[in-house]
């Protein structure tokens, strides 16, 4: 059982070294071939005060005054995760709302029908608050959430995401990103959103398809960002079709602009498709404007090579290894929860690993992998205090009893203990039934 004091040791944690913060190669050194190593976590007060490899101090029972302490026996501690792409405000729709045939043109419609029909303040916020009760459970720290920006009931989004980011603030750091359509920047309707975004303190984002006008599309988004201080959050070539490169030109217009901010592509899947020649330009661009790329495997495997009655071809995910090789952050994330984009989820990014190493082979060497869920993602959101585990930071940790990657990946750890400030907190999803109220659901039963 943890120890109630607020001064206590987890002894014998199996930790990822990727995920300790700084350099420690007194503790890198005791390293296992998966990359974990045996440690001794002191936590005082909320923060990690100490950390040591395990065994290297004097046995507690022989101190003059022993601290309370949890022995895990080599089960693993994570430090809290970082969604860094959701769609909150789409979520748990999906009694209501299914996809008839599971595709990505069916989605769009489905949503759209669901928004006319459903979106007020109540409906969006209670769905988007569900989203954040399964993501504080399960160990999220951090989440960024695009939210749709086009149509009058974008405004319902916005406002329920701004009380929100209020209620929750002592709980979860939340992001908002604008999702629209890039030609809206080109007019008077697209500037003002940059300002709500900013006032927001969000960041700006849109959908790039292939589209004849997008270099001058960018151009201005690009403007409106630089002026108002803004990092940028983009959907790129989520298809299959080599000839999306639109990855491509928003890195030709970061080196153009000189942007010296953030900047985020999601999706990316049509890289998986190109000739090596054309994937090795794009990622030489990308590299230098310094973006960040996420990966959705989860949603991009339900949605990408749907055809009726025949088996899919493809995965649908991004060129994960080569981008990694080449010095670009690489992270994945949870997307769609329960709507028509991605009829599953429960916001756990344990699961979203999980599966992404069994999907894009993540595993053997894991390597820095582990960091895809929790430091990187954490730098991109630019948040350098979250995601690692590491002295004096926030004891902000996921206990689990899987002591090796093959356990840990193997079941769902629902017994996972979830520490903020060095306490543990309450791991039970909401339930279901918690929506039930919300009108056009279907009746179970």
């Amino acid at each position: 059982m943890l120890p109630t004091s607020d001064h206590y040791w987890l002894l014998n944690a199996h930790v990822p070294v990727c995920l300790i913060a700084g350099d420690r190669p007194e503790i890198a050194a005791q390293q296992n071939a998966d990359g974990l190593v045996l440690v001794d976590l002191e936590i005082r007060t909320g923060l990690v005060e100490l950390i040591q490899v395990a065994r290297s101090r004097p046995n507690p029972t022989q101190e003059t005054s022993p601290l309370p302490s949890l022995d895990l026996q080599g089960g693993q501690v994570w430090p809290c995760f970082v969604d860094i792409h959701t769609h909150l405000d789409k979520g748990h729709i999906w009694e209501r709302a299914t996809n008839p045939d599971g595709t990505f043109a069916s989605a769009l419609i489905t949503v759209e029908k669901d928004a006319a029909q459903h979106w007020n303040l109540e409906d969006v916020y209670r769905r988007m608050e569900f989203g954040l009760k399964c993501s504080y459970a399960h160990g999220t720290r951090a989440i960024r959430t695009h939210i749709d920006a086009i149509g009058e009931f974008s405004q319902q989004s916005f406002e329920a995401f701004r009380l929100l980011q209020q209620e929750w603030r002592d709980r979860l750091i939340l992001q908002a990103v604008c999702l629209a359509p890039l030609e809206m920047f080109l007019t008077p309707e697209g500037e003002a959103l940059a300002d709500k975004i900013a006032e927001l303190g969000g960041v700006l984002g849109g959908f790039a398809p292939v589209h004849p006008e997008l270099d001058a599309q960018l151009d201005r988004v690009f403007v409106l960002a630089q002026e108002r201080g803004l990092n940028l959050d983009f959907h790129t070539d989520e298809t299959d079709d080599p000839d999306s490169k639109t990855l491509r030109q928003v890195a030709a217009a970061a080196l153009r602009h000189e942007f010296t901010g953030q900047i985020v592509c999601g999706h990316c899947c049509s890289l998986a498709v190109q000739s090596p020649t054309e994937v090795a330009e794009t990622l030489n661009l990308v590299q230098q404007a310094k973006i960040g790329i996420v990966s959705l495997p989860l949603c991009n495997l339900y949605l990408q090579d749907r055809v009726p009655q025949r088996t899919p071809r493809w995965r649908g995910v991004t060129l994960l290894h080569e981008l990694r090789q080449q010095g670009i952050p690489v992270v994945i994330a949870s997307d769609n929860c329960r709507d028509p984009f991605h009829g599953f989820g429960d916001h756990d990014c344990l699961e979203v690993f999980t599966l992404s190493t069994k999907i894009a082979h993540l595993d053997r060497p894991y390597g820095d992998w582990p960091r895809a869920i929790a430091t990187t993602p954490a730098d991109l959101m630019q948040l350098p205090d979250i995601g690692r585990i590491g002295v004096g930071l926030p004891a902000d940790l996921i206990l689990f009893k899987g002591r090796t990657f093959s356990e840990l990946l193997s079941r769902s750890q629902h017994d996972r203990i979830v520490l903020r400030s060095g306490r543990a907190i309450d791991t039970t999803p909401p339930d279901y039934a918690e929506l039930d109220h919300l009108r056009g659901f279907t009746e179970i039963g």
